[in-house]
């Protein structure tokens, strides 16, 4: 009974979502306009439920490009309305589109002189009727077992802001490096900004070494750097090579001269590299695809200026 109960309220929710496709009108396009026009913010409010459900259109819209606030409307009427401007476009959320302060506040919004976009659905209702452009989310029927919470209705409210919001983001023409932009703190902005210099040990930490080191100096250069590599160059400080705590391993029990040769004769010749300005994700992908711990880093000319670590891109969050 109880699994039955949950398919029957997801089979609800989905029929009702499908069945707002042949909502998508000219409505819906000149809402698309109306918001891309704005010169001011999109002002979202609702009341109980649908309320919440505004919250998270207006926090869909501010980080896909469009600039927007939350407005709760019982505290709209009570003060708050200060924050709309007449260049601000409002959109009104309210499943039977006459909840009272809703109602209460369509002729303030239109004496402001902001436009109005209702999410509704009831066609016939004030809020329909007083709107500048408007959403039609009516289902046919409430998912939940008593047709009272609002269930059905709120996830066809979301999943109408979601498609508004896509739309915007096409006619922005909003792409990844925008996003990324606005969300910078988390880790999928980490993923599109973090560049390998801004990671990348470089000076003293980045052991550099010349073709012609002995071993035992090149490991000593690494003790001091507190790294798990050298990179070897040439005299011109383009990359030849790398000598990494694998390449000392796999010599040292088979060659008792090793630490007095030269660091070209046994490291690892023509090692991956990667430019300077290249994404640090772009460094995590090489290293788990080819199961190396570290990845010198170049300039256009192939010269050594850095060195990215796997601890190093652990310590940035993108591990």
């Amino acid at each position: 009974m109880l699994k039955k109960r949950a398919k029957q309220v997801l089979k609800i929710e989905a029929d009702s979502i499908r069945q707002l496709i042949s909502h998508i009108d000219a409505d819906f396009e000149k809402a698309v306009e109306v918001i891309y026009a704005c010169r001011g913010r999109v002002v979202v409010t609702g009341m109980g439920k649908a309320g919440i459900i505004g919250q998270k259109i207006s926090a869909t819209l501010a980080s896909t490009g469009t600039p927007s606030l939350w407005l709760h409307s019982a505290e709209a009427i009570h003060g708050d309305l200060g924050r709309v401007k007449k260049e601000d476009v409002v959109v009104a959320i309210s499943n039977s589109g006459e909840t009272e302060e809703i109602v209460h506040l369509i002729p303030l919004i239109k004496k402001i002189g902001s436009k109005l976009i209702g999410i509704t659905g009831n066609r016939r209702s004030d809020l329909a009727k007083n709107s500048d452009c408007l959403l039609d989310v009516s289902i046919k029927v409430e998912a939940c077992p008593l047709g009272l919470a609002p269930m059905a209705s709120t996830t066809s409210m979301l999943a109408m802001g979601d498609a508004l919001c896509a739309a915007l983001m096409d006619k922005r023409k909003f792409k990844k490096s925008d996003f990324a932009f606005l969300h910078s703190g988390g880790s999928l902005g980490k993923q599109l900004l973090l560049k390998v210099e801004d990671i990348m040990r470089k000076g003293s930490d980045n052991p550099v070494v010349k073709e012609s080191k002995k071993v035992k100096d090149v490991l000593l250069a690494i003790t001091a750097s507190r790294a798990g590599s050298a990179t070897v160059v040439d005299k011109d400080g383009r990359v030849k090579g790398i000598f990494t705590d694998g390449d000392l391993r796999r010599h040292l029990g088979i060659d008792p001269l090793l630490l007095g040769k030269a660091v070209k004769d046994v490291m690892t010749k023509l090692p991956r590299t990667l430019k300077k300005g290249c994404l640090a994700v772009e460094a995590l992908r090489i290293l788990q695809e080819y199961k190396i711990d570290e990845i010198p880093i170049v300039d256009e000319k192939d010269k050594a200026i850095g060195l990215v670590d796997v601890q190093d891109l652990l310590k940035a969050g993108l591990v």
